[in-house]
C-alpha cells in the first residue's frame, strides 16, 4: 500500500512539473515569436488606408508578416463614435500587444480605454491638443507615433499661386474633429496675412458634405479641404459640385489630389505610416513609448492633378508644374 501511495505521489509530481514546464514554454514562445497587433481606424479613405499600408509594409519587411510572426486585428469604425468605443474595448479585452490608432478620433478613444498597452498613432494632427501626450518631445504616456500637421498657410498660398486672383476661399469641416478645428484655426490666422477671406461651413455627418459644397457655389473663388476624416471620406461629393461649377479644390494631402482634387503641398501618408512602423519595431524590441518623441515627415511636396485642373477650368502655371514632385496627367 505504501509503495502504491509513493508511486502515485511521484506520478503526480512528475505530471505537475510537466504541466508547469509546458505553460512556461508556451508563454515564452508566444512572447518571442508572435506580436498581436490591433488596428483601430475611424473610417476608410485613401490617406488613412495609405498610412496603414505603409505601417504594415515596414513590419513585413522586418520579419513581421501578417499570419506569421504578426497577428493583425484590423477594425474600421465606419466613422461612428459608438463603433470606435466598442473596437477599443475589444482590443483591450483581447490583450493586444500593440495598437495602431489611425486618425485623431481613433487615438483619443483608444487612449481613454488603456494606459498600459503601447499605442502608436498616425494621421493625428495635434497630439498635444488632443491630450494624447504631454508634449511632442516627451509624450509621457503610453502613446507615441506620428503627426500629419499640415503647412496650412502654404496650402492656402498655393491656391493663389495656381488660380491667381482669389479673394474668398471656402472651407468644409467637421468642428467636432479636433484635428480639423486645429487646421481651421491655423487658416483663420493665415488668411488675413495672405489677403484672403474664409467662408466656413461645418458638417456633422458625411451625408451633409454635398449640401455644404453646394452652399459655397457663387460665394467663393476656391475651396480648401483640411485633412478632415468625415469630409475626405466623401470627397467625390465635393469634387462633383466643384467640377460642375468650375471651382478649384486644393486639399490638405496628396491622396485626395490623386483622387481628383486640384493640388496640394504637404505630406505623403504612406511614408508617414512607414515612419510609424519603424517606431513600432522599436517598441517590439522593448522601448517604452514615453521615451519616444512624436515624429513628422520632413519637407513638403507639391502634387498637381492636371486632369482635375481641366475639369475645374484651371490652367496650372508651368512654374508650379516644374516644381511639383508629382504631376498627375
Amino acid at each position: 500500500m505504501k509503495r502504491i501511495l509513493v508511486a502515485l505521489m511521484a506520478l503526480t509530481l512528475v505530471v505537475g512539473l510537466a504541466g508547469c514546464g509546458g505553460g512556461e514554454e508556451s508563454a515564452d514562445t508566444q512572447g518571442a515569436d508572435q506580436v498581436n497587433l490591433g488596428i483601430i481606424q475611424i473610417v476608410e479613405h485613401p490617406a488613412l488606408d495609405a498610412a496603414r499600408e505603409g505601417f504594415l509594409d515596414v513590419l513585413e519587411e522586418n520579419g513581421y508578416a501578417d499570419g506569421e510572426k504578426l497577428v493583425v486585428d484590423y477594425q474600421n469604425a465606419q466613422n461612428d463614435q459608438g463603433n470606435l468605443q466598442t473596437i477599443a474595448r475589444k482590443l483591450v479585452q483581447d490583450e493586444s500587444d500593440l495598437v495602431l490608432a489611425i486618425a485623431t478620433p481613433s487615438a483619443m478613444t483608444m487612449a481613454n480605454e488603456t494606459s498600459e498597452i503601447p499605442i502608436l498613432i498616425t494621421a493625428v494632427t495635434d497630439p498635444v491638443s488632443a491630450k494624447l501626450v504631454d508634449s511632442l518631445e516627451k509624450p509621457g504616456t503610453n502613446v507615441t507615433g506620428t503627426t500629419d500637421m499640415n503647412p496650412v498657410k502654404d496650402q492656402l498660398a498655393l491656391i493663389q499661386d495656381i488660380v491667381g486672383d482669389v479673394e474668398k476661399v471656402g472651407i468644409i469641416y467637421n468642428s467636432s474633429e479636433i484635428n480639423s478645428q486645429v487646421q481651421v484655426d491655423m487658416a483663420d490666422k493665415a488668411a488675413p496675412e495672405l489677403g484672403l477671406e474664409l467662408v466656413k461651413v461645418t458638417i456633422t455627418a458625411s451625408s451633409e458634405v454635398m449640401q455644404a459644397a453646394q452652399s459655397l457655389v457663387g460665394k467663393v473663388d476656391a475651396i480648401y479641404l483640411p485633412t478632415d476624416n468625415m469630409v475626405i471620406s466623401s470627397l467625390p461629393a465635393v469634387l462633383k459640385v466643384a467640377e460642375e461649377n468650375q471651382i478649384p479644390v486644393v486639399a490638405g494631402e496628396s491622396n485626395s489630389v490623386e483622387n481628383g482634387a486640384l493640388a496640394t503641398i504637404g505630406i505623403n501618408y504612406y511614408e508617414l505610416g512607414r515612419t510609424t512602423g519603424e517606431m513600432a519595431l522599436e517598441i517590439i524590441d522593448g522601448k517604452a513609448p514615453t521615451e519616444m518623441p512624436i515624429q513628422s515627415q520632413e519637407g513638403s511636396d507639391i502634387v498637381v492633378n492636371l486632369k482635375a485642373a481641366q475639369a475645374m477650368g484651371v490652367e496650372v502655371p508651368q512654374e508650379i508644374i516644374d516644381k511639383a514632385a508629382q504631376v498627375i496627367e
